[in-house]
């Protein structure tokens, strides 16, 4: 068994809850939160130990760590879980920039742990098969990547409003997009970008192309207009169609130059987070302290575009 604790306990640990839950060889051990409020709640639904604090919490018998905070805080408790023995996986963006986010695997190497962004899409069904599928009828060499989505029906409470936790629609929704741009179109090469700001100090809707070894990336993100949220993958000999919402895939369309289409349909369980922590528990257990598909360095190369677009918008957080 693998034995998990848990740092935060808001909407996404549920939804991490529901998909360990799924799994059957992990349980969870310990939770805590900055909130207290919320883990007694947590644990009463949950099970599991109820920690006052989170050196509590990094000091009872777990394997790993899920960290579910805020950006604002995922560096400091990935660093202390990291020095307490702990395998780390936290939540997207792993860290507020990359200067940050290399000092997070620096400790990782040094303590010889496990250590890997939460970025859920590639462990869907959907996108494995579609993965597998393009190896026998390719749609090419891609060339360009066009996704985004935005999202005008958030509670205006949303974390993703704050400023002092690192809210924002480039950190919120664009750290996906560049997942999906690094994944099929290599490192990157240029940004340009534009945002537009409400008066809460962060990006309320802003747009970056990019340019990359193979290709190039067109992006949005928002959180007061209403976005589609699919992605569209173009190759040599055809294009790829995610249906919304891309960063839960579960259905596919692939048009090839030739005429024909295919679509696949890979509907997920457990709400998703399942996949990506079964993939990390069989990374625990055969040794290995990176992930072969959520590498560092993609997780670098991710941070690094965001970091360009915030530079680029005027988005600077506290502390940098």
């Amino acid at each position: 068994m693998i034995r998990w604790g848990i740092i935060g306990c808001g909407r996404i640990a549920h939804r991490f809850m529901q998909g360990l839950n799924a799994l059957p060889d992990c349980v969870l051990i310990a939770s805590w939160s900055r909130r207290p409020e919320t883990v007694t709640a947590f644990v009463e639904q949950y099970g599991g130990m109820d920690c006052n604090s989170v050196e509590e919490l990094l000091g009872s018998d777990i394997d790993a760590v899920y960290i579910a905070t805020l950006p604002d805080s995922h560096a400091e408790y990935s660093i202390a879980a990291l020095n307490a023995g702990k395998h780390v996986l936290c939540e997207k963006p792993a860290a507020i920039n990359l200067h940050i986010l290399e000092t997070i695997l620096k400790v990782a190497k040094a303590k010889k742990l496990l250590f890997m962004e939460g970025m859920k899409p590639p462990f869907f069904p959907l996108y494995r098969r579609l993965k597998d599928y393009l190896l026998t009828d390719p749609i090419g060499e891609v060339g360009y990547v066009r996704a985004g989505s935005s999202v005008a029906d958030i509670s205006l409470n949303h974390p993703n409003f704050s400023y002092d936790l690192v809210g924002g629609a480039t950190m919120g929704i664009g750290i996906y997009e560049a997942y999906l741009a690094v994944e099929w179109l290599g490192n990157t090469k240029k940004v340009q970008a534009m945002g537009r700001f409400g008066d809460n100090k962060i990006d309320m809707f802003s747009i970056f192309q990019t340019e990359h070894t193979h290709g190039y990336g067109q992006f949005y993100c928002g959180f007061d207009l209403h976005g589609k949220g699919d992605a569209l993958i173009c190759g040599t000999l055809g294009h790829i169609t995610i249906h919304k919402n891309w960063w839960n895939p579960a259905r596919a369309t692939i048009n090839y130059l030739d005429g024909h289409i295919v679509e696949l349909d890979e509907p997920f369980t457990a709400g998703g987070l399942n996949y990506e922590t079964e993939h990390f528990c069989g990374l625990i257990k055969t040794g290995l302290t990176e992930s072969p598909i959520i590498t560092h360095e993609i997780s670098r190369q991710m941070i690094a575009m965001l970091d360009d677009v915030r530079e680029i918008i005027g988005l600077k957080f506290k502390g940098e």
